[in-house]
């Protein structure tokens, strides 16, 4: 799991235009929120290898896919922000995050 977001994360710096395209609009300055994302997503990643930060990054995981949620409705409405996607990818999208979500859920200690 802790592979899966700090690699995540790192693609937001590498591929940064992708990530600022599937914003919506009505959230302003996508540069840093596609960088400060970015290092959330790193810093609960490497904060799953230690025992005295699982936890506290666990319940940000949740938390921060809570807050991602919007994006991925964004995506089902906005033929830009789609990536051209087929709608049925951009739908199991939403319960994909539930899914994580609950993998993050099930290691709290």
């Amino acid at each position: 799991m802790a592979l899966v977001y700090i690699t995540a994360g790192m693609l937001h710096f590498l591929m940064p235009k992708m990530y600022m395209r599937i914003l919506p609009a009505y959230l302003p300055g996508h540069q840093f929120l596609v960088n400060f994302s970015g290092v959330v997503e790193i810093a609960l990643g490497i904060g799953l290898f230690f025992e005295e930060s699982q936890n506290w990054a666990l319940f940000g995981i949740m938390a921060m896919l809570t807050f991602f949620l919007p994006v991925h409705f964004h995506m089902l409405y906005d033929k830009r922000a789609s990536m051209e996607l087929p709608k049925w990818a951009l739908l199991l999208r939403i319960p994909l995050q539930f899914a994580l979500m609950y993998w993050a859920y099930s290691y709290v200690s």
